[in-house]
């Protein structure tokens, strides 16, 4: 008999579960994906059940993936923006969530630039708590998408070669990958200059390459992140036109490649950095796959985590 029950309350990061739990939210995406592809995209699943977004910084893709999963649901949806509420008159992060709480919230999806903020809820609060990204921690969610997105073209992930190129240092896409596409038998190599890749990555289990031709001509999949000048508070690289040189993937970077290599990224897409449009646009590319697929997986993970919770959802 297959397993049927998550077996965490919280979705803190891909590193607190495990392949089953993995496994479970795939074959539970594999379903849900079914039902956003009806003429009528929405079920009753988690009819009466409020969740609560809470996100302490500026997100397009993520949030309005979590809400258009929770309205597929069926959830009621509060949406919670750090930017105009009472934490900007010093209000703490326990108090504000006390007080969505207190409105009868049950689940809470949070984005915090502390690293560990999920952690500290989670000790302090009831409701089910998915972590939508903590710092430069993790992004779980993004996680499972990009592997439920390799599994779509390639099946298994076991002995796939992935590698994850640009800004690792300051990326918590890329922990989140690594936790996930090891516990789903994938080998990872991260790609990127010096200044640029943690010092002791290596200590996960990954490859470290500084040339990205070899990069791209040992994966399978190929992983490509933004350099993510916000997070930086010193300069890590000479120029974004310098790192498009030697880092950037383009049409002609790949025509060297003697193999088709899927080409995935996270988003937000810098043109003419990271990659080129006529690679973010080719036939090796699944990013927006990826964005569709996030819909499902969320709505995956909220379900999985509300029936772990005892909270009555509806099949």
């Amino acid at each position: 008999m297959s397993k049927s029950l998550i077996s965490t309350k919280h979705l803190l990061g891909i590193k607190y579960i495990n392949k089953d739990d993995i496994d479970l939210i795939f074959r539970t995406a594999d379903n849900f994906k079914e039902v956003i592809n009806r003429p009528i995209k929405k079920v009753p699943s988690l009819r009466d059940i409020t969740i609560a977004n809470l996100f302490f910084e500026n997100s397009t893709r993520t949030k309005l993936s979590f809400e258009l999963a929770e309205k597929r649901l069926s959830a009621d949806v509060i949406n919670f923006s750090a930017s105009s509420s009472s934490v900007k008159k010093g209000e703490t992060l326990l108090d504000t969530v006390n007080n969505i709480l207190s409105m009868k919230v049950d689940m809470v999806v949070m984005r915090h630039p502390a690293p560990g903020a999920h952690h500290f809820l989670a000790q302090h609060i009831d409701a089910n708590i998915v972590n939508a990204g903590d710092g430069t921690h993790e992004h779980p969610t993004q996680a499972l998408l990009d592997a439920f997105s390799i599994r779509e073209q390639v099946g298994s992930l076991s002995g796939k070669k992935v590698v994850i190129i640009g800004d690792i240092m300051h990326s918590r896409v890329a922990l989140s990958n690594i936790f996930c596409l090891q516990k789903l038998g994938a080998e990872v190599k991260v790609c990127g200059p010096a200044t640029l890749i943690p010092k002791h990555i290596g200590k996960l289990g990954v490859s470290v390459t500084h040339n990205i031709d070899e990069a791209l001509q040992w994966c399978d999949i190929a992983n490509i992140l933004r350099i993510q000048l916000e997070r930086q508070d010193i300069k890590f690289i000479p120029s974004l036109r310098e790192y498009a040189l030697y880092y950037g993937v383009n049409k002609q970077r790949l025509d060297k490649v003697n193999k088709d290599i899927i080409i995935m990224h996270p988003g937000p897409i810098n043109r003419g950095v990271e990659i080129s449009s006529d690679v973010a646009d080719s036939d090796q590319s699944i990013i927006l796959q990826q964005v569709e697929n996030g819909v499902a997986v969320r709505m995956a993970v909220l379900y999985l985590l509300a029936g772990r919770a005892g909270i009555k959802t509806v099949n």
